[in-house]
């Protein structure tokens, strides 16, 4: 008892020496100036937090636009204004940019309009939210002397794709118009430039080509786009991560309209742009010739008619089980699709 009293009183006279009104001078100016640089790191890190640290985008050979962007290095003069770093990651196809984006890798993807579709259905949390592209970049392709010439001699056949991109949403709905489906042949799942080597050598019968690959096998081995409709190639757009858009939308419409910067220079700068492609893509002139002449530029905006189109598309995967039979197509359609970025830019 009689040390815990003692204890007591040690506590109590130590509380004392602590009264404000008998510190040093120095101590309080001191306690003073801590609390205020930690007041003030605090407001320096809220107003941090408004901006990204850095921007994290794709480029892709089969988006010509991006390969401007990343040569030109627009995106990095505007973003550099407000110390924001651009960081640049390739991606092979539409399935790579999807996966990057659903693994928060990058923020903003290229990919066709369907293969979005396909990848938020499955809950891929992302906004298509800019056209890059009008494309027609794939086709159903085959050796010379194949024996190959419709559709429909596909069946029981070795095919080539790349599941969850244009090229392999292009082949199930050919399949599709002709009454066959992906159970009526072998699809053997490769990346694009796989897929293409994989044709080459005889190991399949065909495959679902993507630009620039198709264009390559096509005007140096001589192979066959035995079968081509334009109205099945969904379009080229650049998606952005949902909670990305969400916490920075003043920084998407700067990416799209550097975006725009660098469509506007493409379309007025076609030699230009083949020059570009040609370097970043390590193409020859006439691939990189024969990969713009099936690439429209003239429109960014994306809206109803990207809408339809993708729409098309998704009603073809729920009929050949890729996605649920209960989705709902026109809702995931409409929370995929927002155009609101882009109509501000364009209004500028």
């Amino acid at each position: 008892m009689v040390r815990s009293i003692s204890n007591a009183n040690f506590g109590n006279r130590w509380l004392r020496r602590l009264n404000p009104l008998r510190l040093p001078t120095w101590l309080i100016a001191l306690t003073a100036i801590f609390c205020f640089s930690v007041l003030n790191s605090c407001a320096q890190s809220s107003t941090t937090a408004a901006n990204p640290e850095a921007v994290r985008i794709d480029f892709a050979y089969y988006n010509p636009v991006s390969l401007v962007l990343k040569d030109k290095g627009w995106l990095e003069e505007d973003l550099g204004k407000d110390g924001i770093r651009v960081e640049w990651t390739q991606s092979q196809g539409s399935n790579k940019a999807l996966e990057l984006l659903n693994s928060r890798s990058i923020d903003f993807g290229s990919t066709a309009g369907a293969a979005a579709l396909l990848a938020k259905a499955n809950g891929n949390p992302i906004k298509s939210v800019y056209v890059y592209s009008k494309p027609e970049w794939t086709a159903l392709v085959t050796r010379p002397n194949s024996g190959i010439s419709r559709v429909e001699d596909l069946k029981g056949q070795r095919v080539a794709a790349t599941r969850g991109t244009d090229p392999y949403i292009f082949l199930l709905r050919s399949l599709d118009q002709v009454g066959l489906s992906e159970q009526d042949l072998e699809i053997v799942q490769l990346q694009h430039p796989d897929g293409r080597a994989a044709l080459e050598r005889g190991d399949v019968a065909a495959w679902a080509g993507l630009d620039p690959h198709m264009a390559a096998t096509e005007l140096e081995q001589g192979s066959t786009l035995f079968y081509r409709n334009p109205d099945f190639n969904t379009y080229g757009v650049l998606n952005v991560r949902e909670d990305f858009a969400t916490q920075y939308p003043a920084y998407v419409e700067r990416v799209l309209a550097a975006y725009e910067q660098a469509r506007q220079w493409a379309v007025a700068n076609p030699a230009e742009l083949a020059a570009i492609l040609e370097k970043e893509a390590k193409l020859t002139p006439a691939v990189a010739a024969k990969q713009l002449e099936r690439t429209d530029l003239s429109n960014s905006v994306i809206g109803p008619v990207q809408i339809d189109t993708i729409s098309a598309a998704g009603d073809v995967l729920k009929k050949s089980g890729v996605i649920p039979a209960s989705t709902d197509v026109e809702q995931v359609v409409s929370d995929l699709i927002d155009p609101q970025y882009i109509e501000k830019v364009a209004r500028r």
